[in-house]
């Protein structure tokens, strides 16, 4: 580097360039903002005077110094380096305690995972079990009931059975039924069958179907009972028939009822049927 510092009140005469105030060292403040980019702190020493030669010779300099604190910070940290390394002797051991605590408690935990899977599958078979029963017990109940509802159509019907003996099944006769016999007397002739003993031969009827679908037309008990509901709706239809040949022509609000039965019976055919047999 160039010896020309500090030439004030020089009675030197050099060249202009000898003249030249020598700018101070680069702080070094400048180096440590945060983004620093060489390019853009280079563009700021375009006013100091001072030949490249001497910028590059000043900034190899300062990197010397740098290089030189550095090491002396290695240096000086050196055997607190050593004795970081001392104490960390033995923790392969510790290390190999705690992978072998971990080997056991994974052990542990894949255990109780089995165990908890082999509670969980046994839990949910008792569960669908469960089910199964109650559907069963459901299905139980339905066919008993069904097979009430049918005693009771075949004793009002007065059906019997394939011995020739009538339903050893008694229900209890309601006041509903014991004024049956003169209830629609005013909607027709006397002698007309009570339009509301036959619309509850056609409910009960009715709901005893609904049973059927709903425990399912495939179910042995169901298949088995398939020839009773058919001669149930046979005798109540006969009924109906009847009822509608012996009502008079003037009638018709009880014909409408027995028309209605048919209608719920989906026998509306056999309706067209009777009453063409009945004005021929």
């Amino acid at each position: 580097m160039s010896n020309r510092f500090f030439f004030e009140g020089s009675d030197s005469e050099d060249s202009g360039e000898d003249n030249l105030p020598y700018p101070k060292p680069l702080a070094r403040s400048a180096f440590l903002t945060p983004g620093f980019d060489p390019h853009t702190y280079l563009s700021t020493l375009r006013n100091r005077h001072q030949t490249l030669e001497d910028l590059r010779t000043d900034l190899r300099l300062r990197s010397q110094e740098i290089s030189k604190e550095l090491l002396d910070l290695v240096n000086e940290n050196y055997e607190d380096f050593l004795s970081l390394g001392s104490s960390l002797r033995g923790g392969d051991e510790k290390i190999e305690e705690v992978r072998l605590g971990l080997l056991g408690f994974k052990r542990d935990v894949e255990g109780m995972k089995s165990v908890v899977d082999q509670r969980r599958n046994e839990v949910t078979a008792l569960i669908d079990q469960r089910k199964a029963i109650r559907r069963q017990m459901q299905i139980g109940r339905a066919l008993l009931d069904l097979d009430q509802r049918l005693c009771a159509l075949e004793q009002s019907l007065m059906i019997t059975t394939a011995n020739g003996s009538q339903t050893d099944y008694a229900a209890p006769a309601t006041d509903d039924e014991i004024s049956d016999s003169g209830e629609d007397t005013d909607e027709g002739h006397a002698g007309a069958m009570s339009t509301s003993r036959l619309r509850r031969h056609t409910q009960q009827y009715l709901l005893a179907q609904h049973i059927m679908k709903r425990v399912g037309l495939n179910q042995p008990f169901i298949v088995r009972h398939e020839a009773r509901m058919t001669k149930v709706k046979d005798t109540i239809l006969l009924d109906v028939g009847n009822a509608l040949k012996q009502a008079g022509g003037h009638d018709t609000k009880y014909l409408m009822k027995l028309l209605a039965i048919y209608r719920d019976l989906g026998e509306s055919q056999e309706a067209s049927k009777v009453l063409k047999q009945r004005h021929p």
